[in-house]
């Protein structure tokens, strides 16, 4: 559905996004991740034909947008941080007029626009004008407008930012709804939003992509935690080695807890199923066996140490080569 090649951004002499590419299927819902500065907010704009990329093209249906932008920008709707609307406006006006710009006209106009704000649940303030409203139904206008036409490819940049725990929960909802019919990109600081809502990770440092994957496979630490009564498993499952898939076994300080990490490729389900006969054929009990399992944010945190790492030492070896 999306295709993203090469794609690079320069703002003066600072390369702010650095040759990223990817792909997404229809109905993926794609967590767009990166601390502030990684380049996240210029590669949506990219995406949404905002702003033109120095290399590389954006791809919606084999379309291009640098060839067709406003056919793509009317089948995709786009939800920045900071919504650029006209605070003079009621909340009416402004929709009808997001949806002029979208190429909605007639009857079309009027059914999108009733189902925009009954999803958002904006029907109250439809007279009101938006300068009035609180940050959380300023919110909903930006999404409300981001939705008319039902966009193909829907961009949203913390579409959860100033609404309150039900209202959070109202768009999680409406979010999983619209991926039924379209590509969802979000881009949020809460980690829980991506886990609640993602399906696949796209994580931006320093202006590329770090880490392009699956949030099942990232979760997974390809280690096994174990609480066993044998307090003497390190011996007994050391026997079994890397031929099996063991890489190590690390006692945990209490007796009979174990970590073990696995050799890359191995079958976590075959191998629990070893140690657990290996260690009750050892007359031992087994209290807890299972994959160990990483959060997002630790993840994240761990991706952007050892990106920096990397670029220190990209650094001291050109360094040392101009020495």
């Amino acid at each position: 559905m999306l295709e993203v090649t090469h794609l690079s951004r320069y703002y003066d002499d600072f390369k702010a996004v650095d040759s990223v590419s990817f792909k997404i299927g229809k109905g993926e819902i794609v967590g767009l991740l990166g601390h502030n500065g990684a380049g996240k907010t210029t590669i949506m704009k990219m995406l949404s034909g905002y702003l033109e990329p120095d290399s590389g093209s954006v791809t919606i249906d084999g379309i291009s947008m640098a060839d067709k932008p406003k056919t793509l920008q009317r089948q995709l709707g786009y939800l920045p941080e900071n919504l650029p609307v006209y605070g003079e406006m009621t909340v009416a006006d402004y929709l009808d007029y997001a949806a002029s710009l979208k190429g909605l006209d007639g009857n079309d106009k009027v059914s999108e626009i009733r189902r925009a704000v009954k999803a958002t649940q904006l029907g109250d303030k439809l007279n009101a004008r938006i300068h009035t409203l609180s940050r959380g139904y300023k919110q909903r206008v930006g999404v409300a407008q981001a939705i008319l036409g039902r966009p193909r490819l829907l961009i949203l940049d913390e579409p959860t930012n100033g609404l309150d725990p039900t209202q959070t929960r109202q768009m999680r909802a409406l979010i999983k709804e619209i991926a039924c019919e379209a590509t969802v990109i979000l881009s949020t600081h809460i980690m829980q939003e991506v886990e609640a809502l993602c399906d696949r990770v796209l994580i931006i440092h320093g202006g590329r992509l770090a880490v392009d994957e699956k949030l099942e496979r990232l979760r997974n630490a390809n280690s096994i935690w174990l609480e066993t009564s044998a307090t003497d498993a390190r011996e007994i499952l050391g026997r079994l080695g890397e031929d099996e898939g063991i890489a190590a076994i690390e006692p945990m300080g209490k007796a009979g807890h174990f970590r073990i990490p696995l050799t890359e490729g191995t079958n976590i389900r075959s191998i629990s199923a070893v140690i657990a006969r290996t260690l009750i054929a050892a007359g031992g009990e087994l209290y807890r066996l299972q994959p160990e399992q990483r959060d997002l944010e630790s993840l994240f945190r761990q991706v952007n140490e050892n990106n920096k790492e990397n670029h220190k030492e990209k650094n001291t070896e050109a360094l040392e080569n101009a020495a």
